[in-house]
């Protein structure tokens, strides 16, 4: 009879140790997904913000060269025919020298920019999404549900337009304006 008691005893040793390190493994493993969450949301504020920040500074400088260079070309265009009563001379004068020319680089850095800071914020999301979907499936799937019961889903903030959020809800999407106002 003893021996069956220290069996038993052993048995239930073990199986309790087990579901106290699995209890252990898969709390700490959802806290880990917790916090990976919550740092990549505050991620996604940062890249958020920087991506506007870059966006509006070189969209300034931009307007601002435009701006500059339309106000140097109107002063040049003046003084350049200021003179043309004196026969011709000064329209003849303006041909030969190196006109100014307006630098569309900086159009095309902006779009650039645009493009490739749109592209960095849609990967965090996306990251923001898989950390999510993990955390979604361990506290969802057995053995984890086991462990995890009544643990809540991680929420995260994803960020869309309006016009995404109408498309999604109606199902369609049949304005396409390349230019819009």
């Amino acid at each position: 009879f003893a021996k069956g008691l220290v069996v038993t005893v052993i048995i239930l040793v073990v199986l309790g140790g087990g579901y106290f390190l699995l209890s252990v493994y898969y709390s700490n493993r959802e806290i880990g997904l917790r916090n990976l969450a919550e740092t990549q949301q505050k991620k996604n504020e940062a890249v958020f913000d920087a991506v506007w920040k870059i966006i509006q500074s070189q969209a300034g400088v931009t307007t601002e060269y435009k701006e500059s260079f339309r106000t140097i070309y109107k002063d040049i265009m003046s003084e350049r025919y200021a003179g043309e009563r004196e026969g011709g001379k000064s329209v003849l004068r303006f041909i030969q020298e190196h006109n100014p020319q307006f630098d569309a680089r900086l159009f095309s850095q902006l779009m650039n920019s645009i493009e490739a800071q749109r592209m960095l914020f849609l990967k965090n999301q996306e990251r923001l999404l898989d950390i999510r979907n993990q955390h979604k499936d361990l506290v969802q799937k057995f053995p984890g549900s086991f462990f995890l019961a009544g643990r809540p889903l991680i929420e995260v903030t994803i960020v869309t337009s309006t016009k995404t959020d109408e498309a999604f809800s109606t199902g369609k999407e049949d304005d396409i304006d390349l230019n819009p106002s």
